[in-house]
This record gives structure tokens, C-alpha cells and sequence, in this order.
């Protein structure tokens, strides 16, 4: 018989065998010896353990839910905030909200109370858990939206967006809808414990004082509350807590309760279930500004380090051996410039001019700068077309003044839109002493600036400054956390009804509070350690879209931002990713994100921001621009740029003699060592003054043409003003 035809090949021999073919000899001992591949311990019991990790998740997730559900919708949570929102003047609120609180009384009269429990939907609604936008039913639907939509509906839905909104409803058909509901509230607010206040009072001691006891009632939401917390009530600052009281929940779902609730507002009395008082050791100290030291740069008694280090200092100063004169001695030799400094003083660009620039650095130096003798040049005023003294003085102004002065503010805003940063040298004042503060940079981004070297605002010795915010604010939320998990005796757990004592509080503010609880919402949140004191803060904010007026650098607008309302006067400046200084900008300007930059209460990133405007002859505030906090770091370079202009009157290829920049040699010695440049793209140095009149002969890396304009561009650090006045309601 004839063979098989398939080919056999002979077995591969492998330098190396395999892990499968080296375990194949080894026996296991709980197969009884059987031969076979061994079982790795690291993959040993894997699937295992992934399935119990991920039945863990899900009883984790289950059980989240479940608390959230109890803490939202149960008999001991507190009661949902519901807002009707209307979209345009039409609507009828008044007839629609006594509908809602009659289906939920469960009687035929009106309640006299914005809070109703009912027990059918087993909720407690006080009339911003859930918002109900409302449209009037008279409206042509079947036209634009702009028909049941006015403007400042439309304004008011721009804001809450960008603020963030709570759990919205669309359609109010059947009240089971707001029990259902599931929340969605901002992680801000969910971050911090609130009172939204339902009764407003007042314990006036001593009137003298001007300061009184504040009591607020109401629930308390989102988290557990310390009797020695700070507390922020709206409108009017930061204050501490003299006393908690946890009363008797006025509107149980239970029905016996509800009785007795009812026999206890017959007594015009309220129980008072538990009282908290702070401990003096452990509450949080009221500390909004640094107390700044006047005698911090005065001379004092050295100590014992620096008296150590000067003696060090002096040893080794006589190992250095100098020649001197002969006759002359070691005290005389003292009072003497050595050479090797005033070759230095007069080496580089530096013809006694005052100004130089670092090699590396091209900054301007601070010596030999003696203007004691004109005051007006210590000043850190602009030569601009308006004084900010005089725009924030706007209450004594007549119309004519006020429309005049409006004027003024939108010629100077076109200017700067077509020659922005451009000034004009004084004929009348040494740009030397009217630029004094100014210096130049070879590089705006590369080069560097030192924010400690140059003399800082007195301002900021009122400020707290982080070494490492996000360190700090993670260990705040862990505190925050863990004093929610734990059973503390000073907290009050979340959902129970108290009443805040809350002490020194000005007596006109709380007059104002308790006149508009009735229409207004009065809210007290609890602040985050740190939360209380002053820092500079940074945020990234836009120019409303609906808004046309210009919005000047300094200029006075109400900053709201997440639970917190206060005044602030901002440096707007350019939003910089690729450098560490940002350029100031002398308006808001339209269409793209700014940095502003204000000195206020330090709140933890990220929040929202609405900037609002109160414009002259309105009550109500506009909404003038939206962002979010960015970051609070008091070290943040900003940048005003000037840009000075000269013409050529002569050129020569490379060379040209430019005049109209200065007015006098003297000054064109004192900018010598900063760069110009050109807007046809050229770039040079000054060489020399020519003449009497400040013309100066430059040299540029190419050709100049004779219409070229000649620019050289001067820093100063800029910084925000304090606000005369940090809350809305001190006034």
C-alpha cells in the first residue's frame, strides 16, 4: 500500500520553552497528584473579587439613594423651597400661588402661612428646592417665543443658568409632580448648611451701641449646623452665634403632632425643644481683616540671630584687603564708595540717567529717585480723560452732570477700542517724575517680576494670603465631611426647625431685614473655616450680552457671588494660560472672557458670579456681566501698559530721529535703556538725545519708513481698590 502524501514536518526545537510547557512536569496536590498547569496567584480568585467589588458599589449607590430619598422627602426633612417664576409681566402670580397652598392645606379657606404641610402627598412645601416657570395662559402660543417670553424673562433665565439651577419644573398639572421630583441643587449650596428665614427678629440691649441680637427661624438644609460657626446672613456680613435653639417643628405631616402644633400657636408661644451654646475655646473667631502693624518697618532692637549674623558679616568683610590712601584709617575708608561700585554704577547702558535695565530681567532700577519735592508725582494717578474720584460720586451729580459724565465714559471707551494704551507725554511735567512708577520688560512673557520686591498698597496689609489653596480647601471639605458623619453635641442635624441668636448685628441692617422678610427671602449660611477673612480674589467674567454700557476698570458694581452679595471695585485685565502677568485692560470688553480682580471674602473655587450695576435713576439693579471664581492669590502680577509715541522727522536706512516723545533731553537719558519699536514691525534702541528739546536719535534692525510711528511700551503693577462699603445693606 502506497503512503500517506501529507508532509510531516519535524518538531520545532525552541531556544526557550514556554511558561505552559515548564509547569507541565509539576504536580498539584489538590488534584491528588495529577499532572497539570499550575495556577498563577496573582489571577487566583480575580474574578472573585471584581464581582464582590462591584456588588459593593452598587449597595453603596443603593444606599446613597435611599438616604437621599429619606433626607429629601421624609416626615423630619425639611420642607421644599418651590418658586414660582414668572416669564412675563402678564402672569398672575398671586391667584396661582393661593391655588397651590389651598390644594395643599386641604381646606376651603386661604392659608395665612407660605409653609403647608399636607399629608395626602406626605410633602411640606414653603411657597429654591424645585422652580416653576410660569407662563400666562393668554398668550398666542402659536406665534415666537417672544410672545409669552418678554425681556426680562429672558434676562432672569440667562442668570439662573449661569448661577446654576435647581430642579425645574415645566408643566404644574398634578401636585404629585413636586413630591417626585428629584432634587438637583448646586454643589455649592449643597456644601454649607442654610436657613431660609420665616420669621425675622429683633433683642435690642442697648441702643447706644447701634448693635442688637438677630433672631432668625427657620429649617435648616444640606448640612449639620455648629453653634460655633460662623454665619453669613445676606445683605449684611459675617457674624458669630450666640446662641441655637432647636424648637418645635410648626408644620408636622403628622396628624396628632399637627394637633398639638395647632393648641401651640393658640398659646402664641413656641417650644423650645433644645438650646446650644458656643463654646468659648472652640468657636471660630470673627477675623475679617489683618490688623496691620505701623511699627513693622521701624527700627528695633536686633536679636540675638541678627546680632550673631552681623558679626559673621563683619569678619569676613576684614579678610577683604583693600589699598588705601596713605594717612587715611579704617573709619575713613569707611565712608568712602569703593571703585569697583562706581565702575559698576557707571558701567552699561546708564549715562546717570537713573534707569537701567537687568540683563536678564530689563527692569527698571529704584535708584536715585529724590522727588520728595513734588508731591503730586507720588500720586498713582493716570493722565486719563476722567477722575475715578469723581465717577463714584455719583449721588451728588445733577442729570445734566450725569449725562455729561456718560458722555465722557463712551468717548474714552471708543478711544480705547481705536488706540489702546496710548497716553501723551506732558509738556508741563518731567515724564521722569509723571511715569516714576513705570518700568520696562524686554519680554512680556518671559521676563520676570518679583511681586514682593516692589512696595506693596497699604491694603494689603489687610489680607490673608493660602501657601497652597487646594491644600487648604481639601482639608476644609474634609472637616466639613467628617463633622457630618460624626454625632457631635454643638450640631443641630439637618431638617430640624431652629432659631439663630445672632449677635452684634448692626441695628439699622436688622431694622431693614425685618421690613423685607415678608417680600424678600432673608437666607443665613454657614461658612467654611477661612471663609470669614479678606483675601484678593480672581474671577473669570464676561460682558452680558444685553448690557451696552461701558463697564470701566475701579468702577463700583455688586458682586454675587454663590450665597454671598458684596460691593467690590475690579481690575479687569486679559486672561492669560501661557504667561504669569496679565495685561490690565481699562474696560470690560464685549465677547470674550476677562480676568477681574477684587479684594473680598474669601470663598472657595469654583462659584458663580453675576456682576450687577445699580445705573442712576434705577432701583433695580442690571445685570451687567456673568462668570465664575477662578482662584484667590494675592501674588497675581497685573499689568498696566502705556504705550508712549514719537514720529520720525529724520531717517537715514536704518537710523531715524524721532521727536514728540519726550520734551527734554533729561527724560530721553532716563528711558534710554528701554526698547522701542515700531508699527510697521521694526525694533531698536534710543542712542542719544539731539537738541533741546527731547528729539533723540534712534536705531532700528531694518529700514524705517517716514510715516512709521515710533512706540515704546512702560509697565506698572496695578491693583484693585477697596470699596468704601462691602455690603448692600450697610448703607
Amino acid at each position: 500500500m502506497g503512503r500517506s502524501r501529507v508532509q510531516v514536518n519535524k518538531a520545532h526545537k525552541t531556544r526557550f520553552s514556554s511558561k505552559s510547557s515548564r509547569n507541565l512536569h509539576r504536580t498539584s496536590l489538590q488534584d491528588g497528584g495529577r499532572i497539570g498547569k499550575a495556577e498563577g496567584n496573582h489571577v487566583k480568585g480575580a474574578r472573585a473579587a471584581r464581582l464582590q467589588r462591584g456588588k459593593m458599589l452598587r449597595e453603596q449607590k443603593r444606599a446613597a439613594v435611599l438616604k437621599e430619598k429619606r433626607a429629601s422627602g421624609g416626615s423630619t426633612s425639611a420642607p421644599r423651597v418651590i418658586v414660582l417664576f414668572p416669564l412675563s409681566a402678564s402672569v398672575d402670580l398671586n391667584s396661582l400661588g393661593e391655588d397651590v397652598l389651598k390644594l395643599l392645606s386641604n381646606d376651603d379657606g386661604s392659608s395665612s402661612s407660605s409653609t403647608v404641610a399636607c399629608s395626602e402627598y406626605k410633602l411640606r412645601a414653603t411657597v429654591a428646592d424645585l422652580m416653576a416657570f410660569v407662563v400666562s395662559a393668554n398668550s398666542p402660543w402659536e406665534e415666537n417665543v417672544s410672545s409669552f417670553i418678554d425681556s426680562f424673562g429672558s434676562q432672569c433665565l440667562s442668570v439662573l443658568r449661569s448661577i446654576g439651577l435647581p430642579s425645574t419644573t415645566v408643566l404644574i398639572r398634578f401636585m404629585w409632580l413636586f413630591k417626585a421630583q428629584k432634587l438637583t441643587v448646586p454643589h455649592w449650596r449643597s456644601q454649607r448648611p442654610y436657613v431660609v428665614t420665616e420669621k425675622v427678629g429683633m433683642v435690642v440691649s442697648n441702643e447706644s451701641s447701634g448693635k442688637c441680637t438677630l433672631l432668625l427661624s427657620g429649617y435648616l438644609r444640606a448640612r449639620k449646623l455648629s453653634v460655633n460657626q460662623l454665619v453669613h446672613v445676606s445683605g449684611i456680613g459675617d457674624f458669630q452665634l450666640s446662641e441655637l435653639e432647636v424648637l418645635k417643628d410648626p408644620f408636622p405631616l403628622n396628624e396628632r403632632k399637627k394637633q398639638n402644633s395647632m393648641e401651640l400657636d393658640d398659646s402664641h408661644d413656641e417650644e423650645v425643644l433644645r438650646s446650644l451654646h458656643p463654646d468659648p475655646m472652640k468657636q471660630e473667631p470673627l477675623v475679617a481683616e489683618n490688623t496691620p502693624d505701623p511699627l513693622a518697618g521701624e527700627q528695633t532692637w536686633p536679636t540675638e540671630a541678627e546680632m550673631a549674623e552681623a558679626d559673621r558679616n563683619q569678619k569676613q568683610g576684614k579678610l577683604k584687603k583693600r589699598t588705601l590712601p596713605r594717612g587715611m584709617s579704617e573709619y575713613q575708608a569707611a565712608w568712602i564708595v569703593d571703585e569697583i561700585d562706581e565702575e559698576d554704577s557707571d558701567n552699561g547702558d546708564s549715562d546717570d540717567d537713573g534707569m537701567v535695565l537687568d540683563k536678564e530681567e530689563d527692569h527698571f532700577s529704584n535708584q536715585d529717585q529724590d522727588f520728595e519735592d513734588d508731591k503730586e508725582t507720588l500720586r498713582d494717578v493716570d493722565n486719563e480723560t476722567y477722575n475715578d474720584s469723581e465717577m463714584m460720586d455719583d449721588e451728588n451729580l445733577t442729570r445734566e452732570q450725569y449725562e455729561d459724565q456718560m458722555k465722557k465714559i463712551k468717548e474714552a471707551h471708543a478711544e480705547d477700542e481705536e488706540f489702546p494704551d496710548e497716553v501723551e507725554t506732558p509738556i508741563d511735567q518731567p515724564a521722569r517724575k509723571r511715569f516714576a512708577k513705570y518700568r520696562g520688560l524686554k519680554s512680556f512673557r518671559t521676563s520676570s517680576w518679583d511681586p514682593n520686591v516692589e512696595s506693596l498698597p497699604q491694603d494689603y496689609a489687610r489680607i490673608f494670603a493660602f501657601d497652597n489653596l487646594a491644600r487648604t480647601q481639601k482639608l476644609v471639605l474634609k472637616q466639613a465631611l467628617k463633622m457630618e458623619e460624626e454625632s457631635r453635641d454643638d450640631c443641630v442635624p439637618t431638617g430640624s426647625y431652629v432659631r439663630l441668636h445672632i449677635k452684634e448685628v448692626p441695628l439699622v441692617a436688622a431694622s431693614k431685614l425685618s421690613s423685607l422678610v415678608s417680600s424678600k427671602p432673608v437666607i443665613a449660611f454657614g461658612l467654611l473655616q477661612h471663609e470669614s477673612k479678606m483675601s484678593v480674589l480672581h474671577f473669570s467674567v464676561k460682558k452680558y450680552d444685553g448690557y451696552e454700557d461701558p463697564i470701566k476698570t475701579k468702577e463700583e458694581l455688586m458682586f454675587h457671588v454663590g450665597f454671598r452679595q458684596f460691593v467690590a471695585r475690579p481690575v479687569f485685565s486679559t486672561d492669560n494660560f501661557s504667561s504669569d502677568k496679565h495685561k490690565m485692560e481699562r474696560f470690560l470688553h464685549p465677547g470674550r472672557f476677562s480676568l477681574a480682580s477684587v479684594y473680598g471674602p474669601i470663598s472657595f473655587p469654583s462659584l458663580p458670579l453675576v456682576v450687577l450695576k445699580i445705573s442712576e435713576g434705577s432701583d433695580a439693579p442690571a445685570v451687567a456681566a456673568l462668570g465664575s471664581l477662578k482662584s484667590i492669590e494675592p501674588n497675581k502680577i497685573i499689568l498696566k501698559k502705556i504705550i508712549l509715541t514719537g514720529y520720525p522727522q529724520r531717517v537715514s536706512k536704518m537710523k531715524a530721529s524721532v521727536r514728540y516723545m519726550f520734551h527734554n533731553p533729561e527724560d530721553v537719558r532716563w528711558f534710554k535703556p528701554v526698547e522701542v519699536w515700531s508699527k510697521c514691525g521694526r525694533r531698536g534702541r534710543v542712542k542719544e538725545p539731539v537738541g533741546t528739546h527731547g528729539a533723540m536719535k534712534c536705531i532700528f534692525n531694518g529700514v524705517v519708513q517716514q510715516h512709521d510711528v515710533v512706540c515704546m511700551n512702560l509697565y506698572k503693577r496695578a491693583y484693585p481698590k477697596w470699596p468704601e462699603r462691602m455690603y448692600p445693606q450697610l448703607l
